[in-house]
């Protein structure tokens, strides 16, 4: 039976249950009056519900997984200088300084505070993507963050229901195309709104604010029990792991150590590259938390809706200066190309103490912008977020074209085509890009997009993994790693402009494999070669296997 200040556990899951139903609901309302693609078709963005000490509750089941655990410190942030008490209705909150938010300026933290009867009882707030923030069009070469665009402080970007128009003039005046980015400012706003509402009935039905308060302990108090309950099952001990990957100019290491002790585990980026002076791959502490605690929930909890409470039982330290705790003003703009192989060293390091519960390296994820004129002379700015394979898993092939460890979708062909002058010549898989394992990795995809009419537009490409390929895991091999060309020429990654004719040629990587690839049974080596997801070459020389493709007997190779 529950104590007298806990709550059944039937009541608990009703109603957090509604509180995520809230939260999709804010998260479908956004996509649909979005103006970009970055949010409404990228839907690079997380919508959460906090309660009144900034301690997230609930988020939609599609949120961006490191903004729902970015958010909570932005909101802490906000309200040392904007006070609760201070707040009034109508208020709504922004800022998008790395070191308070998301890692990068091109992210909008925008917060709305949640009144009862004069007081702050909760917050909606949002992380998101916005289509421009000003600065340098390239994703790497920007030597300080001044650079990089736009920088807002914290805000009052509403003030008690009003715009506050100074601020928008001066977001207006500072970004390439002010009616997409001004336009998914007040689409989240509205649809903040729409979950103000809804929470308010929440408290109608359920008991009113007192009640809420007491759901909010309760969830969060639940939730770190169960984290420190599945921590408590692995074997302590300190296991480290060592990566190098792309950077930019010269390459990144990657040093995790992690060390578990009870219920509790910390870790170490000690080793790690020191921050980039001549590119834009910082991470700030917020980033580097959000990447580590990701891997760590979904291996340990993961059918737990995601809430802070997960968060207290984990400690992050990377040494002031390094690539993983920049110092301001370091420029930050492509911070993914470090934070996204965070996930890589922690499940390299965890292998030792649960070696079936960790994931081979993904392919995921590059990102490519499209800026120009229309013949019209209206600006158009296009994001397209695609992904490579996803890594093998001890249960599971890695799938492809997959985002890990975010989960955004590439924006569709048809509105590629509709909103920039090109084609999308072809997207398909890449045969043999999975790496070899006993559970293979997802294979990649290739994409060329061609550009139509008269006129050049501007493409700016952001890869990764094309010198360093995604790793197996436990025996598994590497996935393949990325290329690019234009027209057949292997370019730089610099913005190129490109002329009518000319296509850009894109390779995503494969994902990881996971074990010994000579244990892959001879039955699935044989599907997939039916399946034209591995040759007839790779099924004998990685997996063992003699396969006849046109009737699909396959035969053991002695080793």
């Amino acid at each position: 039976m529950p104590s007298p200040t806990e709550l059944d556990p039937i009541t608990v899951e009703v109603q957090w249950n509604r509180l995520i139903s809230i939260m999709d609901e804010v998260d479908i309302a956004l996509v649909r009056t979005s103006f970009s693609t970055i949010v409404g078709e990228s839907r690079d963005f997380a919508v959460i519900m906090l309660d009144r000490q900034g301690r997230s509750l609930a988020q939609s089941q599609l949120s961006s997984p490191a903004f729902t655990v970015h958010l909570p410190i932005t909101v802490k942030h906000l309200l040392e200088v904007f006070p609760v008490e201070d707040l009034v209705p109508g208020d709504v909150l922004i800022t998008n300084d790395p070191w308070i938010g998301t890692g990068h300026l091109p992210d909008l933290c925008i917060i709305m505070p949640v009144f009862i009867d004069g007081a702050v009882v909760a917050f909606m707030a949002c992380a998101a993507h916005v289509a421009d923030i000003g600065g340098r069009l390239d994703f790497f070469d920007a030597r300080d963050l001044f650079e990089e665009g736009l920088r807002i402080p914290p805000s009052k970007l509403w003030l008690a229901g009003q715009e506050n128009m100074q601020l928008f003039r001066i977001i207006e005046a500072n970004v390439r195309v002010p009616d997409m980015v001004l336009g998914d400012i007040r689409a989240i706003v509205g649809a903040e709104g729409l979950g103000l509402d809804r929470l308010v009935e929440f408290l109608s039905d359920y008991g009113g604010v007192e009640a809420f308060h007491a759901l909010a302990e309760d969830i969060l108090n639940r939730s770190e029990k169960a984290m420190r309950q599945a921590l408590s099952e692995l074997p302590d001990g300190t296991w480290s792991y060592d990566l190098d990957a792309d950077g930019f100019k010269t390459p990144l290491h990657v040093r995790t150590t992690v060390s578990k002790r009870g219920d509790r585990v910390h870790v170490d980026f000690t080793g790690s590259s020191s921050q980039f002076e001549n590119a834009s791959i910082n991470c700030v502490p917020n980033c580097t938390f959000a990447d580590a605690f990701y891997p760590i929930k979904c291996s340990l909890t993961p059918d737990l809706p995601n809430n802070e409470g997960l968060f207290r039982p984990l400690t992050v330290f990377a040494p002031e200066g390094s690539v993983f705790n920049t110092t301001f003003p370091s420029a930050v703009k492509s911070r993914s190309k470090t934070s996204f192989h965070i996930n890589v060293a922690v499940y390299g390091a965890m292998a030792g103490p649960m070696p079936d519960r960790v994931q081979a390296g993904s392919g995921s994820f590059w990102a490519i912008t499209l800026h120009g004129t229309h013949p019209d002379g209206t600006v158009f700015n296009v994001h397209i977020l695609p992904n490579g394979g996803k890594g093998a898993t001890a249960t599971m092939d890695g799938l492809p074209t997959i985002a890990f460890p975010y989960n955004g979708t590439v924006t569709p062909t048809e509105i590629i085509e509709n909103q920039a002058p090109l084609v999308v010549g072809y997207k398909r898989l890449i045969a043999d890009s999975g790496g070899p394992g006993r559970q293979r990795g997802g294979l990649g995809q290739e994409i060329e997009l061609r550009v139509l009419g008269e006129g050049s537009l501007v493409a700016s490409l952001r890869p990764d993994k094309v010198r360093f390929p995604p790793p197996g895991i436990q025996g598994g091999e590497p996935g393949r790693a990325g290329r690019f060309d234009v027209d057949g020429e292997v370019v730089s990654v610099e913005p190129r402009t490109l002329q009518p004719g000319q296509a850009y040629h894109m390779e995503l990587p494969g994902g990881g494999g996971y074990g010994d690839p000579r244990e892959r049974p001879t039955e699935i080596v044989a599907r997939d070669v039916l399946d034209g997801y591995v040759s007839v070459v790779a099924a004998r020389e990685h997996y063992g296997v003699a396969v006849d493709p046109e009737t699909g007997k396959a035969e053991r190779l002695s080793d």
